[in-house]
């Protein structure tokens, strides 16, 4: 046992995976309750890699690894975006020989090393009683593994993506979205001063609910989305007719990271792969710009339309959260809390058709949320469907898993 004093109980949070507004308000939120209900709170650094680099020294500082958390901590960056714990991509069933600890390379020899046993470990070195990770499906991924290990797993969707299945919000996407409709509306001064098509790649790797749902809120005229290979000419077609109808003679489209040409694959930056298999996306934008480019004279009497081409990017996901950032998480963290108090585990917090509710942990792991063609996108017109919104969530087309 670590020289932790405890208390009523002690309980861990950390964050992993990319980083969103909304994080620190559920770290706040959690920390808050906990303490006035008379439990200690630790807050892990940098994701699940703090879970595997910390030494199980009492004698050693182990700042790097943890922190006792406590209100005057997250009081002050509770309203504030990122995460002050930190993350990483780090998945412990599956560490590459390089990044093995320095103080575990004697004992952790293959290209590819499952570090669970140090994790559960520092767990019991810590005294945890129950684990709160904030994270997406990747992150929450490892959180199953562990509750299948008999940790008492506690999780709080976070995404910009929008895609953990069994809930129909994940912090970050309100802000995302927000931002999205912001900025494209900001470019779209430069797209009609110049006459030009607008072309906004914008997060979405598997899911194209940050493209889909701006251009439903009117930011642009079309989306092509990961869940559909488009076809370009179609694309272009749509475009400049759009920009022909519209006064001041330009038009918008947002392309998802992962949208795929048809008959063609994703597109990515580097080959390199984080430890849960995925490459860097990163790059259709400029593709799909150069193609439409190049055919728009084939729809515009042979006069060729220049393209202004911007990828969103990590704009999205900077900076402080919004409105529904800064409510959700604290919802989400005061559930979390709530299945403490009454000695429940293996649980995801959720908001499903309005309610704040929770669902078995291992949904996660169950199916891969996106969004469904049939019912929101129209493959034709290359933009979702304005119809039968009744009895929809508030952000539409969220609530099918």
């Amino acid at each position: 046992m670590a020289h932790i004093k405890r208390k009523k109980g002690v309980i861990a949070i950390l964050t992993g995976g990319g980083d969103v507004p909304g994080l620190n308000p559920a770290i706040r939120a959690v920390t808050i309750r906990a303490i006035r209900e008379g439990f200690q709170v630790i807050g892990i650094r940098n994701g699940w890699k703090g879970l595997i680099s910390m030494i199980r020294n009492k004698k050693i500082p182990a700042d790097a690894a943890y922190q006792i958390l406590t209100e005057e901590i997250v009081n002050k960056v509770g309203r504030t975006g990122g995460t002050f714990l930190h993350t990483s991509r780090t998945r412990p069933s599956h560490i590459p020989q390089e990044d093995v600890p320095e103080n575990l390379m004697g004992k952790y020899h293959e290209e590819i090393n499952d570090l669970t046993p140090e994790v559960l470990q520092n767990l019991d070195f810590l005294g945890i009683d129950y684990l709160i990770p904030i994270g997406g499906d990747d992150t929450l991924s490892y959180g199953v593994h562990l509750a299948k290990q008999g940790v008492k797993v506690i999780a709080i969707p976070k995404t910009m993506d929008n895609d953990v299945p069994g809930t129909d919000y994940c912090i970050g996407f309100s802000t995302s979205i927000t931002r999205t409709i912001e900025m494209t509306h900001s470019l779209r001064t430069t797209a009609g001063s110049h006459e030009r098509i607008l072309v906004i790649e914008v997060f979405g790797r598997y899911a194209g609910f940050t493209a889909l749902l701006p251009t439903m809120a009117g930011a642009a005229n079309r989306c092509v989305i990961p869940e559909y290979k488009f076809n370009i000419d179609r694309l272009t077609e749509l475009l400049v007719a759009d920009r022909y109808t519209n006064p001041s003679h330009y038009s918008v489209v947002l392309v998802s990271e992962g949208a795929v040409f048809e008959g063609k694959e994703m597109i990515f930056e580097k080959d390199e792969r984080d430890m849960y298999g995925h490459k860097k996306l990163g790059g259709v934008g400029d593709l799909v710009s150069d193609r439409i480019k190049k055919l728009s004279s084939k729809y515009n009497k042979g006069r060729s339309i220049n393209v202004i081409n911007q990828r969103l990017g990590y704009l999205v996901r900077c900076g402080n959260p919004d409105a529904i950032d800064s409510i959700a998480p604290m919802a989400f963290g005061n559930l979390a809390l709530n299945l403490v108090l009454s000695h429940s585990h293996g649980r995801l917090v959720s908001l499903r058709n309005g309610r704040y509710d929770n669902v078995p942990i291992d949904v996660v792991t169950s199916c891969k949320k996106v969004v469904d063609v049939d019912k929101y996108y129209n493959r034709e017109r290359l933009r979702p469907y304005y119809e039968s919104f009744e009895q929809k969530p508030l952000f539409i087309m969220t609530s099918d898993y």
